[in-house]
């Protein structure tokens, strides 16, 4: 166990590898509890959800989702959040937990133009558990009567889960097909116990944060404070799919704007050692023997069993087969460029 943002979190049941490789290819069940959870509502609730947040919400139907950011004036990320439509006038926000009070007042400050719409901090309503791994649609279905075969990618829907009221939501942070389940607090222990006695067969293991950031790093997944944060804007992360360029209007749009027409002078890249060593978080990147960016997270991975990483580099540098060298205790290994992400699943399924 390990104090996390206010929380005491697991790191890891029986090891890290086993936890990451049952998620690969079985299934894994994640408390992701320490999650904050913001509703938005009222008349103009639509606007004032897309005046704060950078992808277009309007393209969300009741019962849709999408991956999406609070930015500042400058294009930066506050943070990167899920955005659920629970009502035509009434969202749901899932923010990263050490974001939650930050995001709240942020929100709460630049939403006072919009009629009745309010927010508020529902976090203390939510207990939130993943289910994550190619089994996991096998091991959740005999526990709920929602279809959730039914059920595509970024789509939710309330029943029950193991006699207890949830919303059940097919989306995950791990780069496999799972879901995340909302359930009451006190709630929660049943739906976790239920879930692990499901049939043997499905091999459901619990899993800890240590796996949850090798699995998403395999899947090239941004991580708030290390790929993202109040410096980096969507366009430097390549995350320019969450930017709605459509929409009239919102934060951090004519910033992205002028970025986008002058040109980002980094990028985010995905590299992998050619050399043996390990990169880590923090670590000075080279290319030909001058600097040019730094590591924002990296590991050898259990299911890949490589060592990689991510990190920014000068736009010039970027491009898949760049030669790189990582300055790791002293030395000088050498990486290359690779696409991302390092690990897509066999059979995606379509948002």
């Amino acid at each position: 166990m390990v104090a996390f943002s206010g929380w005491e979190m697991p790191l890891e049941y029986s090891g890290i590898a086993d936890e990451h490789l049952a998620v690969r290819t079985r299934a894994g069940l994640f408390d992701v509890s320490h999650m904050g959870e913001l509703e938005i509502a009222g008349k103009d609730a639509l606007a004032a959800v897309q005046h704060v947040t950078s992808n277009d919400a309007s393209r969300l139907v009741v019962g849709q989702a999408q991956y999406s950011a609070l930015l500042t004036d400058r294009g930066t990320f506050v943070d990167d959040v899920m955005v659920y439509r629970l009502a035509p006038q009434h969202f749901l926000i899932v923010t990263n937990a050490a974001n939650t009070s930050k995001a709240y007042a942020w929100i709460a400050d630049r939403i006072g133009a919009y009629g009745d719409t309010v927010v508020v901090d529902t976090s203390s309503r939510y207990a939130l558990l993943a289910l994550q791994g190619p089994c996991s649609a096998a091991a959740l279905q005999p526990l709920t009567r929602v279809d959730l075969d039914a059920l595509p990618a970024f789509a939710f829907a309330t029943g029950e889960v193991a006699g207890v009221r949830a919303t059940i939501s097919r989306t995950g942070y791990t780069g496999e097909d799972g879901f995340e389940i909302f359930t009451p607090p006190q709630s929660a222990d049943r739906v976790w116990q239920a879930i692990l006695a499901a049939d043997p067969a499905m091999g459901v293991v619990p899993a800890g944060l240590g796996a949850r950031d090798t699995l998403r790093l395999e899947a090239a997944l941004r991580l708030y404070g290390h790929e993202i944060d109040e410096t980096i804007t969507p366009l430097e992360a390549g995350l320019e799919r969450i930017v709605g360029w459509g929409k009239k209007g919102f934060i951090g749009l004519a910033a992205l704007r002028a970025q986008k027409a002058q040109g980002v002078a980094r990028r985010l890249i995905g590299f992998e050692l050619t050399d043996p060593g390990v990169a880590r978080r923090g670590h000075a990147v080279f290319r030909e023997g001058s600097a040019t960016g730094t590591v924002t997270s990296g590991t050898v991975t259990p299911f890949l069993k490589r060592a990689i990483g991510m990190a920014y580099v000068g736009a010039a540098d970027a491009a898949p087969g760049t030669e790189l060298e990582i300055e790791i205790r002293g030395r000088r290994p050498r990486a290359r460029v690779v696409p991302l992400p390092f690990y897509r699943r066999a059979t995606p399924r379509r948002p």
